[in-house]
């Protein structure tokens, strides 16, 4: 068989995994408004809830190791816990053997030892110079099986097996018998059982254990490190259950092994928590399976917490699935995104790249689940059911929600339900959970389980009664402080459904810090060729606030507020919405913004170079759009000191693969200036990676307009069209050829043409969001997040340029330029349908006639087609069949050549 390279599958694994490379974390998907490490017991941190990784991490959740306290107690406390730990795992076996020797070193704790530090603590120097010796060749031998599909990669090949077995097991044997000190014989004793079960001497091991470590009757943290090697070799023998057992009692007695017990106990069905369940005797032992039960199994924890709780109430077993369990409810309240756009296609046959609901969920089963999640998210923060739209008409704030409170604020008590990654029942225990630390919360002494309460009020919409049960804890805790603190405000800022200019002030006064943007760390990638980026952080409590107004701003109508709590002006430019922007000029131009209103909010008005000019340039656009060409003129008039938007370093190159860099951006289309006189013209093929020179043609005629310039800015070209538009009032073949041109010009500008970046705020007609042929809503519904990526472009109205062509067609008395226009005209109602297709409803995947409606569905597209937008392409059939236009656009077009035959 041929194997593969272990260490680069491995790379590859981290690469998918890593922030800093794959852009990704799952636990970034929500805010963590509950902190669920405020749990006390600390070496429970790693089993915490997390979707990142297998364990839980905190930086700042420092697990005790008793094997280092135990360490420190031997030596008489005179080392703080970190010398003690450099001591046993940091020094090297040179500076023990000089300990032993009297000789001076350059190690500064060595001097903090004293020169009579050796004979006081004899023994555990011999131990520790004895065991640094050993430690390089304390990893069990690898053995591959023939059949291997991996070569695996070991920068130090060192195993027990390299060491002379006879030899060191005497030697531990000798050393376990002249030592006089039980704990330092309780290691050598570990020792022989490590060495045995790495060297796979299973039963040797086993002997060991029960020769050398048992009979001390010492529980302390060298007899959980010889357990766990134990286990290990009962498990190499086959002793699975009994291997099973006796992880778990590491697991329960050790704090820094619980991981690693945890990962060889080798649970993998609830049989085996079941054997050991059933194998507890104690409380203590029970308490430990209830809760690996609820940990392995956490669809719904409560069956399991409650069997805890019957034991031990105070239990930190409890504590941490109560944590974990706020945590998954609070991930599916409060995702980060609502995305509304799905994959779409472009006309081109690319895949245009529409936002995910989540990337990491691949399968069709997955993505339904958290799509659903989202959808009832978006129901109770919002306060918006299902059949419900929210009337923004007029651009007037909207009464119904003005007036009702109830129906604004974050967090409804509706439904709430998330689905398992089993079988998609939905699971809904919030009200549960609720009415469990309710009652818990009053029998504990631990203010842990009056904080979750309080969290799970403010869930539930419930802000006075949260805010009651914050005000009456009492602790010195500073976590539990920190999160009391966090949830009053909270509280106090969610609670309000409407933002007036003085709750704007109490903002300002009393959470400045809460809205004030603070530097961002700047990472290097070596991945992406050394361009630097943001460091990509976890949602923020700040983050989620600035949601929370973002959400009141909009549903009161000043949705320029509301844009700028998430984004900034130039963000504009991806998503041109003409009543956005002219509130956000508006706003712009204020001249009495409250301190909130300029400090806050107005920060986000960022460079765009002269704004009015910015606004100018957008109702521009949007005129030109709407054929609207005397006010587009006035509009560029005003936009003429507009600076350009932000041109791309290069291109990439797809006849050699190569990104190029632009040499001279001078005479590159910057958002106004550089447009080609061949935006008139027509293409040749459709090909938009390809020069305008190759993929379009002027017309011939196009000499007979000279007022059209080879390279206009805006305002040119708005003129050059008022002048077009004036010419084709007459009759005629020169009316005919202006009005042509028109219909080029909007065609040629629109999702379908060469052009289509022209009047959109883009630099390139390269593939992406603005290409698409959504519904004619814009897809902001309850804030303007991530503006960037939900899409919405205003639909072309492609009937403006079906209009010109025309009045050409009907001036025009040349057949040939008549079979022209219809084709031009027949490209265009092509355009109506594919809007028309992008407004039809999908087949969902998990239809079980999914395959046989899809089938259906695209008989009932073609029939849709030929009947209602093939009216142009018909009359070509029918009356200039034998023109040599159509005979040349045939042999260019396959689809029409196709269609011709039929």
């Amino acid at each position: 068989m041929k194997k593969f390279f272990l260490s680069f599958v491995l790379a590859s694994a981290f690469f998918n995994q890593s922030k800093a490379c794959a852009w990704y974390d799952p636990d970034y998907d929500y805010f963590n408004l509950f902190t669920q490490n405020i749990i006390r017991d600390k070496s429970l941190t790693p089993f915490l809830l997390t979707y990142s990784s297998r364990f839980y991490e905190d930086e700042k959740a420092v697990i005790p190791n008793e094997n280092i306290e135990s360490w420190q107690k031997y030596f008489g406390n005179q080392f703080n816990y970190r010398e003690t730990e450099y001591l046993v795992n940091h020094l090297s076996l040179q500076a023990l053997n000089a300990i032993k020797t009297g000789k001076t070193s350059s190690e500064p704790i060595l001097a903090k030892l004293g020169n009579s530090f050796y004979n006081k603590y004899k023994e555990g120097i011999d131990y520790l110079i004895e065991a640094k010796y050993l430690e390089p060749y304390m990893r069990i031998s690898y053995v591959e099986s023939p059949d291997s599909f991996y070569y695996r990669s070991e920068t130090d090949n060192k195993n027990a097996t390299n060491l002379d077995y006879d030899k060191t097991v005497a030697a531990l044997n000798s050393l376990y018998n002249s030592a006089r000190n039980p704990d330092i014989k309780l290691r050598y004793g570990y020792q022989l059982v490590r060495f045995n079960h790495y060297t796979r001497h299973f039963e040797e091991s086993i002997n060991a254990f029960k020769k050398y470590v048992e009979p001390l009757n010492i529980k302390s943290a060298p007899y959980y490190l010889a357990l766990d090697q134990f286990a290990g070799a009962e498990r190499g023998l086959g002793k699975n259950e009994d291997a099973n057992w006796h992880f778990f009692q590491v697991f329960m007695n050790s704090k820094s092994l619980k991981r690693d017990a945890f990962v060889s106990m080798k649970l993998s069905d609830s049989a085996s928590f079941n054997n050991i369940l059933k194998r507890a005797g104690n409380d203590k032992e029970k308490t430990m399976a209830y809760f690996l039960l609820g940990y392995q199994d956490f669809n719904d924890p409560l069956p399991m917490m409650k069997k805890i709780y019957d034991i031990d109430p105070e239990s930190e077993m409890l504590k941490v699935l109560g944590a974990r369990a706020i945590n998954e409810l609070e991930r599916n309240y409060l995702p980060v995104y609502y995305y509304q756009n799905p994959e779409t296609q472009d006309t081109t046959g690319k895949t245009t790249e529409q936002p995910k609901v989540n990337d990491k969920e691949n399968s069709e089963k997955q993505e339904l689940s958290l799509w659903q999640r989202i959808v009832r998210w978006f129901k109770s923060i919002f306060g918006s059911k299902s059949s419900e739209k929210i009337d923004r008409s007029n651009d007037l704030s909207d009464k119904q929600y003005l007036e009702n409170p109830d129906r604004i604020p974050f967090y409804n008590k509706a439904e709430y339900s998330y689905y398992n990654n089993d079988n998609d029942k939905p699971v809904n225990y919030l009200s549960d959970l609720e009415d469990f630390t309710d009652k818990i919360k009053d029998e504990s002494k631990d203010e842990f389980w009056k904080i979750a309460d309080a969290y799970l009020k403010f869930l539930q919409k419930d802000y006075e009664g949260s805010s009651e049960v914050l005000s009456s804890i009492k602790t010195n805790d500073k976590n539990y402080q920190s999160q009391i603190q966090k949830m009053k405000r909270l509280n106090d800022i969610v609670s309000h459904p409407k933002i007036s200019s003085d709750f704007e002030e109490h903002l300002y006064k009393d959470y400045r810090e809460f809205f004030e943007e603070k530097p961002k760390k700047m990472e290097t990638d070596s991945t992406a060729e050394n361009f630097g980026y943001e460091e990509y952080t976890a949602p923020s409590t700040q983050e989620f606030l600035k949601d929370i107004l973002a959400n009141r701003y909009f549903l009161q109508g000043d949705d320029a507020k509301s844009f700028l709590m998430n984004n900034q002006l130039s963000d504009l430019r991806f998503n041109p919405n003409l009543n956005l922007a002219k509130k956000l000029q508006t706003f712009f131009n204020k001249k009495d913004k409250s301190t909130f209103e300029s400090q806050i909010i107005a920060k986000n008005i960022n460079n765009v170079g002269d704004t009015e000019s910015f606004f100018n340039l957008i109702y521009g656009d949007f005129a030109m759009r709407n054929a609207d060409f005397a006010n587009a003129k006035k509009y560029y008039e005003k936009a003429v000191l507009f600076s350009g938007i932000p041109l791309p370093e290069g291109y990439y190159d797809y006849n050699t693969g190569n990104f190029v860099k632009y040499q001279n951006t001078s005479d590159l289309y910057n958002g106004f200036s550089n447009i080609s006189g061949l935006i008139f013209g027509h293409n040749v093929w459709e090909s938009y990676q390809s020069p305008d020179d190759v993929s379009m043609k002027t017309e011939d005629f196009i000499n007979e307009f000279p007022f059209i310039k080879q390279n206009m800015n805006k305002l040119e070209l708005a003129d050059a069209v008022l002048k077009l538009k004036q010419t084709g009032k007459s009759k005629g073949e020169i009316s005919s050829k202006a009005n042509q041109l028109i219909g080029n010009l909007l065609y040629n500008t629109s999702v379908l043409g060469y052009y289509r970046e022209v009047f959109v705020m883009d630099t390139d007609n390269s593939n992406g969001g603005k290409y698409y042929f959504g519904n004619d809503e814009s897809p902001f519904r309850y804030y303007y997040k991530n503006y960037g990526s939900n899409v919405f472009i205003k639909p072309d109205n492609f009937d403006l340029s079906i209009q010109y062509y025309n009045n050409a067609l009907q001036n025009s008395g040349d057949k040939e330029q008549k079979a022209r226009i219809l084709f031009q005209m027949a490209s265009a109602e092509q355009g109506k349908y594919y809007q028309w297709e992008a407004r039809q409803p999908s087949v969902s995947y998990n239809d079980k006639n999914w395959e046989q409606k899809s089938k259906q569905r695209e008989i009932e597209f073609a029939n849709m087609k030929n009947e209602k937008f093939r009216t142009y392409f018909t009359q070509l059939k029918q009356n200039f069949k034998d023109t040599e236009a159509v005979k040349s656009l045939s042999g260019s077009c396959s689809y029409f050549d196709y269609f011709m035959k039929k």
